[in-house]
């Protein structure tokens, strides 16, 4: 699987964005999708994900009331909006695919595709 993230970018603090996510080569329906952040120096973190069976989302506490992780099956596309953005959610955004355990959603060691990684910047 082929993973492509957009949609990151410089914006103030209290915007919204919309990353995206397109899965080439396999369904967004057939693995449980991600995203996860990164800042230098600091281990990649789980922002939230949205399971293959049934579509249920879960989220990291900091992203719970500003963040919403959908899929569009027939676009094959995963996308994250991410409202009232603080400086600290300023990072790399990464989109992930894999078939993890219920109880390893948040563990990116477990997720096996990879996007390139996408960049948000949130001046305050």
């Amino acid at each position: 699987v082929q993973l492509q993230a957009s949609g990151g970018g410089l914006v103030q603090a209290g915007a919204s964005l919309r990353l995206a996510c397109a899965a080439l080569g396999r369904s967004v329906s057939t693995h449980d999708m991600a995203w996860f952040r990164q800042v230098p120096g600091k281990e990649r973190e789980f922002v939230a994900v949205v399971t293959a069976s049934g579509g249920h989302t879960f989220y990291a506490d900091s992203a719970k009331g500003r963040c919403t992780i959908s899929r569009d099956i027939a676009k094959n596309t995963v996308y994250l909006q991410m409202n009232v953005l603080k400086p600290e959610d300023t990072a790399v955004y990464f989109c992930a695919a894999g078939r993890p355990m219920m109880s390893a959603l948040s563990n990116p060691a477990v997720y096996y595709y990879w996007g390139q990684g996408t960049l948000v910047t949130v001046s305050s």
